[in-house]
């Protein structure tokens, strides 16, 4: 459309430049000799060496993968399958899975750990192993290992049975696994039944498999009906209900068929299998054979351990831990020849040949210059503490501070000690800083210069308490009525606390209240505690007044660039043949130094799980103190106290630790003690306990008296850290006698005037929010007058907190077999 009666719109005029515009003239692109072209020429470039970084990740990761496929699937690899056959139910008729195992017509061998768990009491878990497994000849219902070679698919497995109602030995079967494969029946979907095919022990194993961190999961769904529909339906229907327990790249197989027990054989082959961060890091060993070299009348013994090495290189200078018996040392690695390899050729490069026909390829002798130490405890000096005579430097300096100490002097109320005068700090420049939060965790009195109480930062307080001090100074008790309180008896005494507390005391909002004694002084009861000004800000030194155990312990400056160094030191003997075992080769270790009887428990031929040997990365066999977090398990209802004996499974190992509970301040250099492992949030487990490099997954076990032990809680390691400062706090508490608006005279809290004295520093608060402070003391049985920042009434509990540090408790034994 054209023409004159076209329209022609008016050019828009903008009223303001634009900001390139505006700043076109502060670029002068001729001085500095780009094109114009060269910010797209440059964003191009870019854009090219992005793209050739990711194809160079892809890979980098691509020929990992490769090479991680070569060595296990190849004739050099380690098996790294283990079936372990494992029932959920009671119901489950294991003997007849693993008897059946060996009448199948197919042999083959797995490169990875498998590991079959039944769901359902109606799982007909026989029939499966006896489609799937075709190798374990002759098993009697006790844990043997058989590992068989099958050039069909080219690939090797090893078989493990873990037993019914034995959680740990479940969970130490879990951790060398790298397939669990659950059994399903299809029965179980559509039945009218209303219990869960997952009984009470499936249900704990599954909880404690995910804490641990699973590796890949497969399900096998059995008994299905003929027609293909309704086997798609099923196993849809299996899918919807095993999704929440089990990750999202868990496996669901057809598994009634030899075909499609097939086609899982091939499409496992091609599977790449994930496992868990923590046991990737450490070189270990299975056990396949464990036998015992006794020593000469030494009570010591040395303990073989023959298996494929997995994860990483080992060296034969590098400590290992038993799992169950602990930390030892390495004489000697025999690199044995491959007794199942895929293709049977005879080894030309066999040096020796033992009696038992066992032919050794290899061995590697520790370096006394190279080998770790095995250190577990700090040896103290106990001259460490001596002092020298000084120097004069040294005495001049002394002069000097006090001096200056001198010069700055504080008033401090009368009778006030030198014990005392320590918790009164000069924080007169912080009062800004005091928030209602810090008083409601129990901020203790400070006196400052002038010998006022510091009650906040609002000065109304302070100045409404100055104005009352002199009209209550003035106010005097009758001397009858003192008198008629004061000859009360202890037993009276006693029940009016009692009767007191129970009117107005809630235990479940205020767990820390204890109460004084009558037969001994607060101030020696309680001679361990300090006021506190701020729990958050208040200062406390982390080296003040150590136990006797802190000298056994090792610390480091930097824990995290320590970490960093082990970990790249770790790396560097995968690239090492001198003095290491190669990853997948088949080695016999020789554990020096076991006591007898621990290496006969090893040895029992009842025994269910087998023997792992893993490699410890350096320092992990000192001890030191562990923080965990923690959470207390769903299952788990009985109380669990602080320094009870524990069963904690960190990583490989299994330990006795007395945990000492605790609260985790993110804002805070210090932390509450807690008494119990509440339910329903986390809290922060200190112990004593050989050092650890996390991530590590925690399962925490409390034995019972005749029965299996029980999941208590779960957790991860925090860090390794003795300096955290956990303090157990107590609140002492006290009744109002007599109020008059802002004053009061408050008793029970004491049961004589020194204490009063000993403790006039701390401040005071009550439970409706009030704060305080000791004026003086009233009469001979514990009786004190107290003034606050507002007015108290009659039903209010006047309270005083008190701080010291807790630490946890030196394990009595160890490691248990």
């Amino acid at each position: 459309m054209g023409g004159g009666r076209a329209q022609v719109n008016k050019a828009h005029k903008t009223r303001f430049a634009s900001k390139a515009s505006r700043h076109a003239h502060k670029i002068d692109k001729v001085r500095s000799g780009k094109p114009e072209s060269s910010h797209r020429a440059a964003v191009k470039g870019a854009r090219a060496a992005r793209i050739q970084q990711s194809k160079a990740i892809r890979d980098k990761k691509r020929a990992a993968l490769l090479k991680e496929k070569r060595s296990s699937i190849g004739s050099s690899g380690a098996p790294r399958v283990i079936v372990s056959v494992l029932g959920f139910s009671l119901r489950f008729r294991l003997a007849t899975l693993v008897l059946s195992c060996g009448q199948a017509s197919y042999s083959f061998k797995v490169n990875y750990f498998q590991v079959l768990v039944g769901l359902s009491s109606s799982a007909n878990v026989g029939s499966l192993a006896k489609d799937l497994l075709t190798f374990a000849e002759g098993c009697d219902g006790k844990l043997r290992s058989s590992t068989v070679a099958s050039p069909t698919y080219k690939l090797r497995t090893t078989v493990l049975q873990a037993p019914y109602g034995d959680l740990t030995s479940c969970m130490e079967l879990a951790k060398v696994a790298d397939l669990l494969a659950f059994v399903l029946p299809a029965n179980s979907l559509y039945s009218n039944d209303s219990s869960s095919p997952v009984d009470e022990f499936g249900s704990q194993c599954l909880s404690v498999f995910r804490a641990m961190g699973l590796p890949s999961t497969a399900v096998f769904i059995r008994d299905l009906p003929a027609d293909n529909k309704s086997r798609q339906e099923l196993k849809k229907a299996a899918t919807s209900f095993l999704s929440a327990e089990l990750p999202e790249d868990c496996k669901f197989y057809l598994a009634d068929t030899n075909d499609d027990l097939h086609k899982f054989m091939w499409l496992f082959k091609e599977q790449h299998l994930s496992s868990p961060h923590w046991r990737n890091q450490r070189p270990y060993v299975m056990s396949e054979q464990v036998c015992i070299k006794p020593d000469d009348n030494t009570g010591l013994c040395t303990l073989l351990v023959s298996g494929y090495l997995r994860a990483r290189n080992l060296s034969v200078n590098q400590p290992v831990h038993v799992s169950g018996a602990g930390d030892f040392q390495l004489s000697q690695i025999d690199v044995l020849k491959d007794p199942c390899p895929l293709n049977e050729r005879k080894s030309s490069d066999v040096m020796e040949t033992e009696d038992n026909g066992i032919q050794i390829v290899n061995t590697f002798v520790p370096d006394s210059s190279n080998q770790e130490p095995l250190l577990v405890e700090n040896v103290p000096d106990p001259l460490a503490g001596e002092q020298t005579w000084p120097t004069e430097e040294d005495m001049e300096e002394a002069n000097i501070n006090n001096k200056q100490k001198k010069l700055v002097k504080r008033k401090l109320p009368r009778g006030t000690s030198e014990y005392q005068a320590a918790w009164i700090v000069d924080d007169t420049d912080d009062e800004d800083n005091d928030s209602d939060n810090d008083n409601q965790a129990g901020s203790g009195m400070v006196i400052d210069e002038q010998g006022h109480a510091d009650q906040g930062s609002d000065g109304s307080d302070i100045d409404a308490v100055s104005h009352f001090t002199e009209k209550f100074d003035e106010e005097t008790v009758g001397d009858t009525e003192m008198a008629d309180e004061e000859n009360l008896t202890k037993e009276q005494i006693e029940a009016e606390i009692k009767k007191i507390k129970e009117a107005n005391a809630e235990d479940e909002e205020f767990p820390d209240e204890v109460e004084t004694p009558l037969d001994v002084p607060a101030k020696k009861r309680f001679a361990k505690y300090r006021g506190l000004k701020s729990f958050r800000t208040s200062s406390w030194d982390p080296k003040e007044s150590l136990p006797p155990d802190y000298a056994r312990i090792f610390a480091f400056d930097n824990f995290t660039r320590t970490q960093k160094h082990v970990l790249a030191k770790i790396a560097e003997l995968d690239g090492e043949t001198k003095d290491c075992a190669l990853v997948g080769s088949y080695v016999r270790l020789h554990v020096t130094k076991i006591p007898t009887d621990v290496a006969s428990k090893l040895c029992d031929p009842s025994r269910r799980i087998p023997v792992v040997v893993s490699g410890l990365l350096q320092h992990e066999s000192k001890m030191s103190v562990l923080h965990f977090s923690i959470k207390k398990h769903d299952s788990y209802e009985a109380p669990i106290k602080s320094k009870e004996p524990l069963i904690f499974n960190v990583g490989f190992r299994q330990f006795t630790a007395r945990p000492l509970f605790s609260s985790d301040n993110i804002n805070c250099n210090k932390h509450k003690m807690e008494r119990f492992l509440h339910h329903g949030r986390f809290s922060v487990a200190s112990v004593y306990a050989p050092i650890c490099f996390p991530p590590l997954p925690l399962i925490v076990l409390k034995n019972r008296d005749g029965e299996q032990p029980a999941i208590a809680a779960v957790g991860s390691l925090k860090s390794v850290d003795p300096d955290r400062i956990i303090l157990k706090k107590i609140v002492l508490t006290g009744y109002p006698q007599r109020v008059s608006k802002l004053k009061a005279i408050v008793r029970y809290m004491f049961h004589n005037p020194e204490d009063v004295k000993w403790f006039k520093p701390v401040e005071l608060w009550t439970k409706h929010g009030r704060r305080g402070r000791i004026k003086e003391t009233v009469g001979t049985h514990g009786a004190m007058k107290c003034i606050f920042n507002s007015s108290i009434q009659q039903h209010d509990t006047v309270c005083m907190s008190l701080f010291k540090r807790a630490y946890p408790k030196w394990p009595e034994q160890l490691y248990q077999v």
